[in-house]
């Protein structure tokens, strides 16, 4: 398998657990339905886990432009190679999105709530301020690849890695996810957000899209401003 299918087939992975716990969680009748925020960011961790154990062999497991932007940056990774990543990232998180939409096919036409709809496939802040949820973006995903970047300097505990930043995704979800949903990633929140407004999903509402640079360029910043503070510190 080549690298670009690597991204695509473990970000649609991704995406596919962790959307897919949302909408257990939050469609009618779904025998998990208000499972809470705790199933929620299990899901999502291990979610990561699993689909970082899948292709990282394959590709690195990037699964997130913005990762793959910092380590670039840092000299981590060929900047050649970014934009194939990204479209990869792009893709499957689009088709994973497109899945839990197959895999909940009949409870969509049973919950009214647009919003919870829309959260599903992206993020909905708590509450709506332009500077507080870039700023939650950035310190998450700062957290987020500062983490990663630690975490594989750790050579001791090689077949744990993708285990622990799985952990690690769940910690952020606990600690930092509450002001606007921790997207993260960039692909995590456009793809989805793109199929939302795609899907022929009964009573979805908007895609938001006045919102949608927010969890794109946050994560951006957050992820360049810790790979330089790993260059600097450690």
């Amino acid at each position: 398998m080549s690298p670009f299918l690597g991204e695509l087939l473990g970000t649609m992975l991704l995406i596919l657990f962790g959307d897919g716990v949302v909408a257990g969680v939050l469609l009618n009748k779904s025998k998990s339905q208000n499972g809470g925020w705790m199933v929620i960011t299990a899901g999502w961790g291990l979610g990561v886990a699993i689909a970082v154990y899948a292709v990282g062999r394959i590709s690195g497991a990037h699964l997130n432009p913005a990762v793959t932007i910092a380590l670039a940056a840092i000299g981590k990774f060929e900047w050649s190679k970014v934009l194939g990543y990204v479209v990869a990232q792009l893709i499957g998180a689009f088709l994973g999105a497109v899945l839990v939409w197959l895999h909940y096919y009949k409870h969509w036409e049973v919950t009214e709530d647009k919003i919870a709809k829309l959260s599903i496939f992206s993020t909905v802040p708590a509450i709506r301020c332009t500077f507080a949820n870039l700023l939650s973006e950035i310190i998450g995903t700062f957290v987020l690849v500062l983490g990663i970047l630690a975490i594989g300097a750790n050579k001791f505990a090689d077949g744990l890695n993708p285990f622990i930043v799985g952990v690690l995704v769940i910690a952020i979800g606990l600690s930092l996810g509450g002001p606007t949903g921790y997207a993260i990633n960039p692909a995590r929140d456009l793809g989805p957000r793109i199929a939302h407004a795609l899907l022929p999903i009964k009573g979805k509402g908007d895609s938001d899209w006045s919102y949608a640079w927010i969890p794109v360029l946050g994560p951006i910043i957050g992820a360049l401003l810790a790979a330089f503070t790993y260059v600097a510190l450690f």
